[in-house]
């Protein structure tokens, strides 16, 4: 990724060219492509090989509009932010835009027919039905990238699983009639123990994308952190949200150390009140859903010519591979000084799964870390947050004061219900995470969706407080909970029927229709 800037006088001069289609349609090949994207012409051509997902799904649209291939994946500016200015090539003369009626698939016209069919939203009781409703009503390629995982996709089950080896030990005869759940993390005010956590490419399963979570979240008082990889532009997120509404940034760190400064200073001077750095994910995990969706219905003809000379073309690398590969592996523990001297927000190191990297980060002086293993979808047979916050917890307890006003430790991962809440709290946890349900909420529902999942967390917060005796959340201790078989990976764990009705099995290869042994 490059500096952009570029001057204000060549900006006006392409916004004032007016470009004819068939003047495009003569550049689509490797040697010269120009896209059209939003009525505005590009010269992508330099641009072919630096793009993240490589340059075959730019040459597929070479010299036509790819706008409804780009718009699901990038923010609206992308293109705007990542090109020089003399690449700018105008506006697409509106006379020579031929009038085409698109083709709706029949893929399309039944998930439309099942959209218009889903349960209406006072039947939605938990979590888990938003995520069976997402499932169905999900384009295949949005329904593999967001529910993917890694390898086998052990970690990601164990992440629900480690849940249920935790017991609750309530306490009784405790009055019960007013109950407290709200909270402050990093100094922001909450109405939850819980916030949402960064997930990638809303506009993959809705319109509107991210923006679903910031109007619900502003108004309900939850924080919402604003992912590095949104479809929806950081100002955009920003600016839909309320007056004094609290956001986080969760940031991949770009190879670009002034790319990466310039968007960490830019989110702190808008209001941003803390900065999520993730930091395990030097490499993005193989996550063969999102991989294998690249061999279905992928047709190749429409780029065949532009690709005759490419013999390293990978087919197989799905949609997370198109977004990521700007992501800087060199990132080290040398780079936190760096950090603390260009931001004053908070930072919070999210992806820590050892006591030992644990310490390391309070001795590094940060404010916080998240004990997360990306949902599943880095090392697969990785522990799970809520197993390794015990192991950190009593680390911590060896440095100084507990709970440490001065450093927070959050978790996430396979969260679904409050009583997971509770259960994080209890051992030590100062807020938890939740992503996949709120976007899995939106996907189905959009913004309602989001004010549903809110109101379906409180509630069950309320009630399971009253049941363990906990009135507020101070009151929630270690004795509230029996988490001796937490590392136990092996013996009886009840079923959780709910998530394992909307777990998709891995599938091997498949032979193509018509093949017989």
């Amino acid at each position: 990724m490059r500096d952009m800037r570029s001057s204000p006088l060549l900006s006006l001069t392409s916004l004032a060219v007016m470009i004819s289609t068939q003047a495009i349609s003569e550049h689509a090949s490797r040697d010269s492509c120009w896209i059209i994207v939003h009525g505005k012409a590009y010269d992508v051509t330099e641009f072919l090989d630096e793009h993240p997902g490589g340059s075959k799904i730019i040459l597929k649209y070479a010299g036509t509009d790819a706008t409804d291939a780009y718009q699901p994946i990038h923010p609206p500016n992308a293109i705007i932010d990542n090109l020089p200015i003399e690449k700018h090539l105008g506006t697409v003369d509106p006379s020579t835009v031929q009038k085409t009626e698109k083709v709706v698939s029949e893929a399309e016209k039944q998930r439309q027919v099942l959209l218009a069919n889903r349960p209406p939203l006072d039947e939605i009781l938990n979590l888990h039905d938003f995520e069976a409703v997402a499932k169905v009503i999900l384009p295949d390629k949005a329904w593999a990238y967001y529910s993917s995982a890694s390898d086998d996709e052990i970690t990601i089950r164990e992440n629900r699983a480690a849940f249920q080896r935790v017991w609750f030990r309530p306490r009784i005869l405790r009055d019960v009639t007013s109950v407290d759940w709200s909270m402050t993390i990093l100094g922001q005010k909450s109405s939850l123990p819980v916030y949402i956590s960064a997930t990638a490419l809303g506009k993959l399963g809705h319109p509107d994308g991210e923006l679903n979570l910031t109007r619900a979240a502003g108004k309900h008082g939850v924080i919402q952190m604003i992912p590095t990889l949104a479809s929806c532009s950081f100002d955009e997120i920003v600016d839909a949200a309320q007056p004094n509404q609290p956001l986080f940034l969760q940031l991949y760190v770009n190879r670009d150390r002034n790319l990466t400064k310039r968007y960490v200073q830019h989110a702190e001077e808008r209001g941003v009140k803390a900065l999520f750095i993730t930091v395990d994910a030097p490499q993005l995990g193989r996550r063969e859903k999102d991989m294998r969706m690249k061999f279905i219905g992928d047709d190749d003809t429409a780029a065949a010519k532009v690709q005759e000379n490419q013999s390293n073309v990978k087919k197989n690398e799905g949609v997370s591979r198109a977004i990521s590969s700007f992501i800087d592996p060199s990132l080290s523990w040398k780079d936190i000084p760096w950090f603390r001297s260009i931001t004053k927000m908070p930072i919070i190191l999210k992806g820590v799964s050892t006591p030992e990297d644990a310490i390391l980060a309070l001795e590094a002086g940060v404010q916080g870390i998240v004990l997360s293993n990306h949902g599943g979808r880095q090392l697969d047979t990785s522990r799970s947050g809520l197993e390794n916050l015990i192991d950190i917890v009593a680390a911590l307890k060896t440095r100084g004061p507990w709970p440490n006003p001065n450093f927070s430790v959050f978790v996430d991962g396979g969260v679904r219900r409050a009583s997971d809440v509770l259960k994080a709290l209890a051992l030590g946890a100062s807020a938890v995470g939740i992503g996949r349900g709120f976007l899995y909420a939106f996907c189905g529902y959009g913004e309602e969706g989001v004010d549903k999942a809110i109101k379906i967390i409180a509630d069950e917060l309320e009630m399971n407080m009253r049941l363990l005796g906990a009135r507020n959340l101070k009151e929630l201790v270690p004795e509230m909970v029996d988490a001796s078989a937490l590392s136990s990976h092996v013996g009886l764990t009840p079923k959780d029927n709910l998530y394992d009705s909307t777990y998709q099995p891995l599938s091997l290869a498949a032979f193509k229709s018509g093949a017989k042994l």
